[in-house]
């Protein structure tokens, strides 16, 4: 009979570091706000002028600052009106919170958010004259 014998395991030291980008953890954390009811995109903006509209089936605008094992975000999203901006922000902030720490393991200090648009449930097409 053959005896194996395993190596010896390795320290925490000799794994080696996992680093999380600033992108990854915006990628997660714009999935994250499309897990929320009620809450939608926000338009493309050049030089502070919006390109384009902000839609509810758009992604929400995410920047995200990785520092050691804490993040900052900062998230341009709309909200469906008559939906409690207050409320609607809180909820998302705690989402967002909850979200990247288990994804991730980092944690969230800050989460900074713009409301960029209200939008009515049943939106009425423009008339041309």
């Amino acid at each position: 009979m053959t005896t194996t014998t395993l190596p010896a395991a390795r320290t925490v030291d000799d794994r080696g570091e996992l680093v999380i980008s600033d992108r990854t953890v915006e990628r997660i954390a714009t999935q994250a706000v499309t897990e929320l009811d009620g809450v939608g995109g926000s338009a493309t903006r050049m030089l502070g002028v919006a390109v384009g509209g902000e839609d509810l089936d758009r992604s929400a605008k995410v920047t995200a600052q990785v520092h050691d094992d804490t993040v900052t975000l900062d998230v341009r999203l709309s909200i469906s009106y008559p939906r409690s901006v207050a409320k609607t922000t809180e909820a998302a902030r705690e989402h967002l919170r909850s979200r990247i720490t288990e994804l991730t393991g980092l944690a969230v200090s800050r989460v900074d958010i713009t409301v960029t648009a209200l939008h009515t449930a049943a939106a009425e097409p423009r008339r041309v004259l």
